[in-house]
């Protein structure tokens, strides 16, 4: 087991909406939500092993591109992003269903279990950001907009345009809104002590990790360069 925390902590609930404050304060605290549904955990399963949950956020004033990064966004400059209100078509959900084969376990049952199926039921601000070549979409992504925070919530994406690193992509871009409507904070969900599949989340500049004792924490990063 790797650096388990000494209490399990698991706790969730169901909420009406939330200023975006309150989304800052809920967020700072290591909840995230999927619709109306709130809940943190500081322990989960992977590889048959017990990992401590470490929520993740990229403290903005710090953010600097690696080099990877910079040429991932060199590679996508010919695509066209637009964040607006959530709206699901068929276009949105079929690259859902594309995306969630890459998954071997566990595979995600419906959009909606992500956001709410009724916009106006939905907990916070939330938008869509959606990434285009021509008409053709390549990825969608879901994001709630807090007072100085914004927070992935989950991204689809074509699984077909490996060479293009859309998922690093999204969340660039996403940091990229953040830092231009002058937020302090990118929250990207989290990652697991030790390695796993996660690991893409550490190769962020100024990645700090909740400690689960209400401090946030730099995160050693891992370099690909």
């Amino acid at each position: 087991m790797h650096g388990l925390a000494a209490t399990f902590l698991n706790e969730e609930f169901t909420a009406g909406r939330v200023i975006p404050s309150q989304l800052d304060e809920l967020l700072a605290e290591g909840w995230r939500h999927f619709g109306p549904h709130l809940f943190r955990y500081n322990l989960g399963i992977h590889n048959d092993e017990i990992r401590r949950v470490i929520p993740l956020r990229i403290r903005l004033s710090e953010f600097k591109l690696s080099k990877s990064q910079e040429r991932v966004l060199r590679k996508n400059d010919d695509l066209v992003i637009s964040v607006e209100p959530v709206k699901i078509t068929a276009e949105v959900q079929d690259l859902f269903q594309r995306h969630k084969q890459r998954f071997k376990q566990h595979p995600p049952d419906s959009i909606y279990s992500f956001i709410s199926d009724d916009s106006d039921l939905e907990l916070s601000t939330t938008f869509q950001q959606c990434v285009r070549t021509g008409e053709r979409l390549l990825a969608v992504g879901f994001l709630d907009v807090g007072e100085i925070s914004v927070s992935g919530i989950y991204t689809s994406f074509e699984p077909e345009e490996t060479r293009r690193s859309l998922g690093i992509f999204t969340i660039l871009k996403e940091i990229e809104y953040a830092i231009l409507h002058r937020k302090k904070f990118y929250y990207l969900g989290y990652c697991y002590s030790g390695s796993s599949f996660y690991d893409y989340k550490k190769r962020f500049h100024a990645t700090e990790g909740f400690d689960w004792n209400g401090n946030w924490v730099p995160l050693a990063r891992n370099s690909m360069e």
